[in-house]
């Protein structure tokens, strides 16, 4: 069965860099707001499209606000057959504060 690992936010950015996919889970406005570049906002209506849509061999790093809801949204995700799911330990807060020139806004 897979699982999922913490990841800090440099290791994330190693992945990210390296054509991992962001799975931001946080509500629409805090993502429209500001979210990690390339980010894609996951929520309940557009999940199944994402899991159906999306190489179950892509590296996922699960984004929420500060690390945890990550957590249970990345053992979904590796429930769902994804083979390298990581959580974003500190979440978009620590993302933002140590990485603004890798935040789209709006």
């Amino acid at each position: 069965m897979n699982t999922y690992t913490c990841i800090n936010v440099n290791d994330a950015l190693n992945l990210i860099q390296e054509g991992a996919t962001v799975a931001d889970i946080r509500d629409g406005g805090s993502y429209a707001s500001s979210h990690i570049t390339n980010a894609v906002n996951l929520n309940n209506d557009n999940v199944q499209a994402f899991i159906e849509t999306t190489a179950k061999d892509t590296p996922v790093v699960v984004c929420c606000y500060h690390g945890n809801s990550s957590k249970g949204a990345a053992e979904f995700l590796a429930e769902q057959g994804f083979s390298q799911v990581y959580s974003l330990n500190g979440g978009f807060s620590q993302w933002s504060a140590m990485y603004p020139d890798h935040c789209e806004i709006g």
